[in-house]
């Protein structure tokens, strides 16, 4: 009798954000595009981030630093709220839909996270 092997963590579930017993990797699905919109966001958050070092490396003056860090902090924000409303509007529904109501709790223990 053949042992049962792990599933890999890379390995790509497609058609659902939830799980299909204790061995699955969840994924989300989301559009190309959305996931593009994303990465982009992502990238001029990085950027950012790297002209602060450069700022702290020449001696800014801090409050200049500081806005610099509201402005990153500000665009993480929106990044987590776009991610968010996908979130709910295709994974969430789609577990609740498939009689997963747990998800309303990990929901509510991520946007904990997020508000603090």
């Amino acid at each position: 009798m053949a042992e049962e092997q792990p599933v890999s963590r890379t390995e790509v579930h497609e058609n659902h954000c939830g799980t299909d017993g204790e061995k699955t990797v969840r994924k989300s699905h989301h559009s190309a595009e959305f996931k593009n919109s994303l990465v982009s966001r992502l990238n001029r958050i990085e950027g950012q981030v790297r002209g602060i070092k450069g700022l702290i490396e020449k001696d800014t003056y801090c409050d200049d630093v500081l806005n610099q860090i509201a402005a990153v902090q500000s665009a993480l924000n929106g990044v987590g709220k776009l991610l968010l409303e996908g979130h709910m509007k295709s994974c969430v529904i789609e577990r609740m839909q498939a009689g997963e109501q747990e998800v309303i709790d990990e929901l509510l223990v991520t946007v904990k996270k997020l508000i603090r």
